[in-house]
């Protein structure tokens, strides 16, 4: 089986399993995740951190949105994303994807801006490899010279923590991942 297959089979897998937790379930690990991405360095210490809105049952990190820290969120744009920031304030619109998106005249973060990435996936593993939606979209953005030592920390319920994943040679490392019961640190 190649990659590609295997990597399609997975996030099916996975995905599925987060659409059958109940709201409560969601919510309350949800919650739980919240409060250990909190007792993170990489958090504490990030002024100004890039996050998401979830979709698909991600774990839901929108509470910390009104927290001390200035907040970026990406629109996407043909195949790459663009950072824009964003105060609860400030409206949203809905992207190409069903993703809530800041308004394209919301003003533009550049890298050098940027403290920390809070990634969705679908899955990690231990060796800070991520599977995503199958886009491409972080990966072509941390391979950019302007971004990839920007620290990231993928964000994803315990039970899609994986021994290891499949891995392709664009395949871009996290920094850290979050899940609602540990921090895990990579280490190249």
């Amino acid at each position: 089986m190649n990659s590609k297959t295997s990597k399609k089979r997975l996030r099916k897998k996975i995905i599925e399993q987060r659409k059958n937790l109940s709201e409560s379930v969601w919510k309350e690990t949800s919650d739980r995740l919240c409060q250990t991405l909190q007792s993170s360095l990489l958090f504490q210490q990030g002024k100004t951190i890039l996050a998401y809105f979830p979709i698909h049952r991600e774990p839901d990190i929108t509470p910390l949105f009104n927290s001390n820290h200035h907040w970026g969120f990406s629109r996407c744009l043909d195949n790459h994303l663009v950072w824009h920031s964003w105060t609860p304030q400030d409206p949203l619109i809905t992207g190409k994807y069903g993703i809530l998106e800041p308004a394209p005249t919301a003003p533009i973060l550049t890298a050098a801006e940027v403290d920390l990435i809070l990634i969705p996936a679908v899955a990690c593993d231990y060796q800070g490899y991520r599977l995503g939606y199958g886009g491409g979209f972080y990966d072509r953005l941390l391979s950019s010279p302007q971004w990839h030592s920007i620290p990231t920390m993928g964000i994803i319920f315990e039970f899609a923590l994986l021994s290891q994943l499949p891995v392709d040679s664009w395949d871009q490392k996290l920094t850290a991942i979050c899940t609602e019961t540990k921090l895990l640190s990579i280490y190249a």
